[in-house]
């Protein structure tokens, strides 16, 4: 039951005792005050006497406010009071957030922020390259501007010097759509508004279209020589020519995955997020049978660790040079590197006369657009086109 109000001295000022509570060794004192204003009977809560209130505080309060009535300025009401206090310290919080995200320089948000994500939601080789792009080209024209005053121009600085330091378009595309989702992030937390700088700049364009893909010759010498050197790399290499299959997917390959009954693999999660279905040729059926069988959730090709192979391994680099397939090749669309295997699986299925369609689906591709950069390749079904001119004269 609580306690009934008790008056004192000054007049408007009352006071309860809590029931169990004490202060200074007497029983804590909730003071409150009373008035009339308008002809209408106002009573307000003040507060404990453990959180600093006493009578003649309180009368100190209600003379305050007795004041203000009489002049006719201010809050006519303790809670009007409150109300602006609360008003005033909700807008210097705000005040106080926006200089900070005003402050909030490009390289704070990346290195706090940004590249922690980076770390934590993207493969190690993704989050290095942009990590050294950042060091070496980004930060020192961006990296001390705040995020709102970053503009086109900034990047379009940022773009010659990539071109004077002889970096290619796609690694000059590389930097603009990391910082490109720097800003999407900062605006996602609400810390930029509008629109990237980014929208506004023109990312360059080159034709990185590979050229260069093996003949069956070399593809031969070349598993040829992997074999020598490491039975699992020629594993690999393998799959990935009769396939089709990236490196990061025949990484992430488990046993569980191999359904040799159907002759199919499944490839989980794929560069465009997809899964599809890998059909077996019959070597790699036969290599996949030779090989020990682990658990479903076993790796195929683990590293020495047991764990997923993060890159493919230098000796592929080395046996290509030791071959001299990239001898005096200076165009990097021309060199032979693990994916032109990829490359090398849709050119032969180009070649030998399949759809566009079905290999656009056989490799995976999320548009037809994607398939033809390696359909035009077809030299030998587009010279048999045109000798069909000649044919009809």
């Amino acid at each position: 039951m609580a306690s009934k109000w008790k008056k004192t001295q000054y007049p408007g000022v009352r006071y309860r005792e809590h029931p169990q509570r004490t202060h200074n060794g007497k029983p804590d004192r909730y003071f409150t005050i009373y008035y009339k204003f308008k002809g209408k009977l106002h009573e307000e809560a003040l507060g404990w006497s453990s959180e600093g209130w006493n009578a003649q505080k309180a009368s100190i309060e209600l003379g305050k406010l007795k004041q203000t009535h009489a002049l006719g300025e201010g809050p006519a009401t303790l809670a009007e009071k409150r109300k602006i206090q609360e008003e005033n310290l909700a807008a210097e919080r705000h005040k106080k957030e926006q200089e900070e995200k005003d402050s909030l320089t490009f390289e704070r948000f990346f290195q706090e922020t940004y590249f922690p994500q980076a770390k934590a939601n993207k493969s190690e080789k993704s989050y290095r390259r942009e990590e050294q792009l950042f060091n070496l080209w980004i930060a020192p024209v961006i990296g001390l501007i705040p995020l709102k005053d970053v503009s086109p121009l900034h990047l379009e600085q940022l773009k010659s010097n990539m071109s004077k330091g002889n970096r290619s378009a796609r690694s000059i595309r590389y930097a603009l759509a990391t910082i490109r989702q720097v800003f999407n992030m900062a605006k996602y937390l609400n810390l930029y508004a509008g629109q990237p700088p980014t929208s506004s700049v023109k990312f360059p364009q080159e034709d990185n279209r590979r050229l260069r893909f093996l003949s069956r010759d070399e593809a031969n010498i070349l598993l040829n020589s992997l074999r020598m050197k490491s039975q699992q790399l020629y594993e690999i290499s393998l799959l990935s020519l009769k396939s089709g299959a990236r490196a990061d997917e025949i990484f992430k390959l488990t046993w569980g995955d191999v359904d040799l009954q159907r002759d199919t693999l499944t490839l989980w999660d794929t560069k465009n997020t997809k899964t599809r279905i890998v059909f077996l040729t019959a070597d790699v059926k036969e290599m996949l049978i030779q090989k020990k069988r682990g658990q479903n959730t076993d790796l195929v090709f683990p590293s020495r660790d047991g764990k997923k192979i993060e890159q493919i391994s230098d000796t592929f680099n080395r046996t290509v040079n030791e071959l001299k397939l990239n001898e005096g090749v200076k165009d990097r669309r021309m060199k032979v590197v693990f994916h032109t295997l990829r490359h090398t699986y849709a050119s032969w299925l180009v070649e030998n006369g399949e759809s566009l369609y079905t290999v656009k689906e056989l490799m995976g591709h999320s548009t037809l657009s994607m398939t033809e950069r390696y359909a035009h390749l077809s030299n030998g079904a587009l010279q048999k086109a045109v000798k069909r001119l000649d044919a009809n004269k």
